[in-house]
């Protein structure tokens, strides 16, 4: 309820200093020399700590590797359509087990050391070079779940290259030609070229690795519409890559920026301050909880001494949920998971805890989008007696005898998942009798306790890599159980029916019968209740009104390759 009122008063301060945003065609096509330059900026709350894609496994990282390294194929604006990229065309054979990919000629390196000062055209050996390495077994590659049942020998070569890579690469990855290669695939998959627009899979060249080794993360060489400037404790800059491939509709070159810059924040607030002060052009994901600090007063605003600006919207594929490993004892009894599911009160958790942000999730795992129709779904109901009755059934009644447990959450102190982890807390000890603590700790250490085993509950998100709800399935897929992952089935879920309906999922080619076996999927995480589904949100976004052609999807993904610097008049 609270969260459309929210808007209202972002929008009141909007529009009361502020331009349409949006771009005049003739503008576009006559923006020339005049519209090239101006440094773009904005901040990050979470440290990047490398600048390569098979190590860019968060949000906030990707945002920033996916401008320095071209995917093979990418998504368009929306984020919902496949388009061209480093491969200009892409083929399927009839029984959907063969990609041939036709690799885009004029496609150049950034100029590095590894590359004799200079850049070199990319051809299908780099592409290959790149997917060998996503299906590599080396500690430096933290995607080869993406690849590795799904690709025609990518599993025997993870295996035999734990310590080093072996001449030949992948069995199934072959190069027909300079410019061609063919992926076979080990059974048909309908989301294959979906998959390939995942910007882990940004293509570098052989040198780089040869020279860099793990160093590689410091050293990027791709060929994104920037390269690499500056990288330091305190942030980044990327500049304009000018011999980028890729022009806009009208034929001008891209991108238009010089440069881009990224700095670090201890904490949201200071941003805004930031964004009132005109430090930097961009704000992302405005909590609740600072918007009165976002802009000043409503007369600032209608004084005209407010930021012009603009607040963008987009339903975001994205879940936060509450994370059970079944490492611990208590967890591996589905009873105590249910009894847990049915006694939090997610749209109280919303209204109450998080005044209004967000969506309480009341079906299943995967977000309702329009990649996938969650009111199939059948989630969970509050109801506190069954959940009761739940847990007195796995011996502990009133949460007599159950250990006292610790609930991990990342990020600042009462921002949105620390009110979420304090309120679920609140709830286990009012309705089950349980108790919990809640740390706060850093991004890294969350995930370092959810991988060793150390957390046995914490709070956390998971957005798609690629528009399909596939994205969501596979981290509960039995295989990666033994995996010691914070990203790929941290909670050590086995389940013979899952596993069989998610092999089933990958291999059906009919649109309709796969969307089924999706909602199946779905359906038994609920049931075995997995994980607590907790809120959906919006991505919201907040741009001063001097950058133009910014664009935001559901994926949450940024492209800065077409955005441009137009100061607005004094009369806007």
């Amino acid at each position: 309820m609270f969260k459309q009122l929210v808007l209202v008063s972002m929008l009141a301060f909007g529009f009361a200093g502020c331009s349409d945003d949006s771009v005049n065609v003739e503008d576009l096509k006559a923006i020339g020399g005049a519209r090239y330059g101006g440094e773009f900026r904005f901040m990050s709350s979470e440290k990047i700590e490398a600048l390569f894609p098979l190590q860019a496994t968060t949000l906030y990282t990707q945002r920033i590797t996916s401008q320095i390294f071209d995917p093979i194929l990418r998504l368009d604006a929306s984020g919902s359509k496949v388009i061209p990229s480093v491969a200009e065309s892409f083929s399927v054979s009839p029984d959907g087990k063969s990609y041939t990919l036709s690799i885009r000629k004029g496609v150049y390196f950034h100029p590095d050391e590894c590359l004799d000062g200079e850049g070199r055209e990319l051809t299908a050996d780099d592409v290959k070079f790149t997917l060998d390495m996503a299906c590599s077994g080396l500690k430096i590659n933290e995607v080869s779940y993406m690849l590795h049942d799904r690709v025609v020998g990518a599993a025997a070569y993870n295996d035999a290259t734990k310590t080093q890579l072996k001449a030949g690469g992948v069995s199934g990855i072959k190069v027909l030609g300079k410019y061609k290669l063919q992926i076979d695939l080990v059974e048909a998959f309908a989301g294959f070229d979906k998959l390939l627009t995942y910007s882990g899979f940004g293509v570098f060249p052989k040198e780089a690795y040869d020279q860099y080794k793990n160093d590689i993360k410091n050293h990027p060489v791709g060929t994104g519409p920037f390269m690499l400037e500056d990288f330091s404790g305190k942030g980044l800059k990327l500049k304009r890559n000018p011999n980028y491939w890729a022009k806009d509709q009208f034929g001008n070159q891209l991108p238009f920026l010089a440069e881009i810059a990224l700095s670090y924040t201890k904490n949201k607030r200071s941003e805004l301050i930031a964004f009132r002060e005109r430090k930097i052009d961009l704000v992302l994901e405005i909590p609740t909880e600072e918007v009165d600090n976002i802009l000043g007063s409503l007369q600032e605003a209608q004084e005209g001494k407010t930021v012009k600006h603009k607040v963008d919207s987009k339903q975001s594929f994205s879940v936060t949920f509450l994370g059970m490993s079944q490492r611990h004892p208590a967890f591996k009894d589905a009873r105590v998971r249910r009894a847990i599911n049915h006694a939090i009160n997610r749209v109280t958790l919303v209204n109450n805890t998080l005044l209004g942000e967000g969506y309480p999730v009341l079906n299943g795992f995967i977000p309702n989008n329009e990649f996938f129709p969650a009111n199939r779904v059948k989630g969970p109901d509050y109801n506190v007696a069954k959940a009761k009755s739940l847990l007195a059934q796995a011996g502990f009644p009133n949460g007599n005898g159950f250990p006292v447990m610790t609930i991990y959450v990342s990020g600042n102190k009462d921002a949105a998942n620390h009110l979420l982890a304090k309120g679920i807390a609140q709830q286990l000890k009012e309705n089950l009798g349980i108790s919990a603590s809640v740390e706060l700790v850093d991004f890294e250490k969350r995930n370092r306790y959810v991988k060793s085993g150390k957390a046995s509950m914490w709070v956390s998100g998971w957005i798609a890599d690629y528009p399909d709800g596939e994205s969501f399935l596979s981290i509960f897929y039995g295989k990666y159980a033994n995996m010691d992952s914070e990203f790929m089935n941290p909670f050590k879920y086995r389940s013979a029916k899952f596993d069989d309906l998610y092999n089933r999922l990958n291999k059906e080619q009919d649109p309709q019968k796969r969307m089924d076996i999706m909602v199946a999927c779905d359906q038994q995480i609920v049931d075995d209740a997995v994980v607590i589904p907790l809120t959906n949100d919006d991505f919201i976004t907040m741009i001063n009104s001097r950058v133009r052609n910014f664009k935001t999807n559901s994926l949450e993904n940024l492209d800065f390759s077409t955005i441009f610097i137009k100061e607005p008049r004094s009369s806007e």
